[in-house]
């Protein structure tokens, strides 16, 4: 698990580097009930991935919505923009490890499906926003996860070849989009994937329970 024969780090972040997956899942359900709709289960996976204009396309076709995309998304983004800036919190060790890369010198980006409005509020709340050089959301890019176009942008943009990229993600359509960009992948441990550990351990190259076990001398 050596880092120090790469030159940029890549994080996911919801669900990687901040602890919110478990704020999406009740938005969906606050959303829908708003129609009279129980929250499918399904729902989390067949949306893993998506850019967040992709997910609001999916909603309002799926749940055939009279609202418009714009109006759906902006319903989303007043629902969550005061729990990333109150109720969020970083992942056990992510800050540490923020510093530990940033003192070896190694490059750091974000690649999220998340929207612009929410990532921002964000890393302004967790005063995080200085430890990354690009950030980059998957509506700027044609596809959303598992393509690999937004691990292979943020590379780009950090002037850093794909082979020597690390990313870090928590789900399976995160982790096969940066293998797809032809990246080392870990694998992060979060409570609303735990089901999905023994998927996660195959497409990854590595699994982490948090950043602590990297701080603890497997990085290197």
């Amino acid at each position: 698990m050596k880092l120090n024969r790469k030159k940029a780090v890549i994080f996911d972040l919801d669900g990687t580097l901040v602890d919110s997956m478990w704020m999406w899942k009740a938005i969906d359900i606050e959303y829908l009930a708003r129609f009279g709709l129980a929250c499918p289960d399904d729902l989390q996976k067949e949306i893993e991935g998506m850019s967040f204009s992709e997910t609001a396309v999916y909603f309002k076709e799926r749940f055939r919505l009279k609202e418009s995309l714009d109006e759906i998304k902006n319903a989303w983004i007043q629902m969550s923009i005061e729990k990333y800036r109150k109720e969020v919190t970083l992942k056990p060790g992510a800050r540490a490890f923020l510093e530990f890369i940033s003192g070896k010198g190694l490059v750091a980006g974000i690649a999220t499906s998340n929207g612009r409005a929410m990532v921002d509020a964000v890393l302004d709340s967790l005063d995080i926003r200085r430890y990354f050089k690009v950030v980059a959301t998957a509506c700027e890019v044609a596809a959303g996860k598992p393509a690999p176009d937004i691990y292979l942008n943020v590379a780009e943009r950090l002037k850093v070849a794909p082979e020597d990229c690390v990313v870090f993600e928590d789900v399976p359509a995160g982790i096969q989009a940066g293998k797809n960009a032809g990246m080392t992948v870990f694998a992060v441990e979060d409570a609303f994937s735990l089901e999905m550990k023994a998927e996660k351990e195959q497409l990854a190259d590595y699994y982490i329970r948090d950043y602590y076990e990297l701080l603890d001398g497997a990085a290197g």
